[in-house]
């Protein structure tokens, strides 16, 4: 009998331990992971991952003991293939990657916005070009073939001054690099025009290495199309759509402090930047690539289908694309969590 009871009272133990959260599954009991990991460029359009991290935003709407890191990103490609290996849980990444990937089978959702603007088309100072009927046998670089940039200038290109690149036998030969090189490229001449996300085309101006042929305004869909946007998996939205909620609540606060401390979010994202490339930035550059932005949360599918429209047209797409169910804008339509931004 006592042998009996201390077997029952045992398997009671063990059953108390469980219920208490016993495992060690790595998660909380609210179904937050232990550890959460974003992503962003060390690009100005990408501010809010900088202030986020640096005002540690996500935490504030995780459990005590969550540990928020964060991952910088070159460009979107490198993303997204993080993202498709669970590396990180979402973050910010041009429109151009989100919407190759996603028409190419990948189960992501773009969640929020980041940015608008700030993308410029530049000229080496002395490469001679005066207009952009005079890029016809250049050399152009962009970060990848199909991002962003790239498609904002070869849409442009394309539809007003009938120019294309060698990809499809035009006229321009397309070369890939990081921005923070640009300059560089600029002053040893090995390419002669640009499409430039901010603050890297504040740079290449101040340093005077090259010049503006078309300002952000100007660009194709320079001002409405965003220049970043918040993404995460389809998987994670299905399986955890509280832990989505609680990771967009953060990126709102983070954009909201922007908006309300600009100054303040000026000097994170210098710094930030000087400390993931090892470039510093002046204070004037900052001031200029801030002008060509807006920062937001808010993201408009129809823009973004227009742009995977003109994506496909050159042919970075082998089928017509169909984003109706990309942009799951119901978590910024939630109420932002009670946490605010500190200053």
């Amino acid at each position: 009998m006592k042998k009996s009871l201390l077997f029952t009272m045992f398997i009671a133990f063990v059953l108390l331990l469980a219920a208490c959260g016993g495992s060690d599954d790595g998660a909380s009991t609210d179904g937050t992971p232990e550890e959460i990991t974003i992503g962003y460029f060390p690009n100005i359009n990408h501010v809010a991952g900088m202030v986020a991290e640096e005002k540690d935003l996500y935490a504030q709407n995780f459990p005590d003991g969550t540990t928020v890191n964060y991952q910088y990103f070159p460009d979107g490609s490198s993303f997204m293939t993080a993202l498709a290996a669970g590396e990180i849980e979402g973050g910010l990444v041009g429109p151009g990657p989100a919407m190759n990937h996603y028409t190419s089978g990948s189960e992501i959702n773009v969640v929020a916005g980041g940015s608008t603007g700030g993308t410029v088309i530049m000229t080496r100072t002395d490469s001679g070009i005066e207009t952009p009927e005079d890029l016809a046998g250049k050399t152009f670089i962009s970060p990848r073939v199909g991002c962003t940039h790239d498609v904002q200038f070869e849409t442009q290109m394309s539809e007003e001054y009938n120019l294309t690149s060698d990809r499809t036998g035009g006229e321009m030969k397309h070369v890939t690099g990081e921005p923070a090189t640009y300059h560089s490229m600029f002053v040893s001449g090995k390419v002669d025009a640009a499409t430039v996300p901010e603050p890297w085309a504040s740079v290449i101006e101040e340093e005077g290495s090259g010049e503006v042929l078309i300002d952000t305004p100007e660009v194709a869909y320079g001002e409405t199309l965003p220049a970043a946007v918040f993404v995460t998996s389809q998987n994670l939205i299905d399986n955890n759509p509280e832990l989505v909620q609680k990771i967009v609540d953060g990126h709102k606060q983070a954009t909201d402090f922007i908006k309300q401390n600009p100054e303040e979010s000026k000097t994170i994202a210098s710094e930030k930047i000087e400390e993931i490339t090892g470039q510093g930035l002046s204070a004037s550059v900052i001031d200029r690539a801030w002008e060509r932005i807006d920062f937001t949360y808010e993201v408009d599918s129809k823009v973004l289908q227009e742009f995977a429209d003109s994506s496909f047209e050159l042919e970075f797409l082998k089928d017509k694309p169909d984003l109706s169910n990309l942009v799951d804008s119901s978590f910024i339509e939630s109420k932002v969590a009670d946490a605010s931004a500190s200053n």
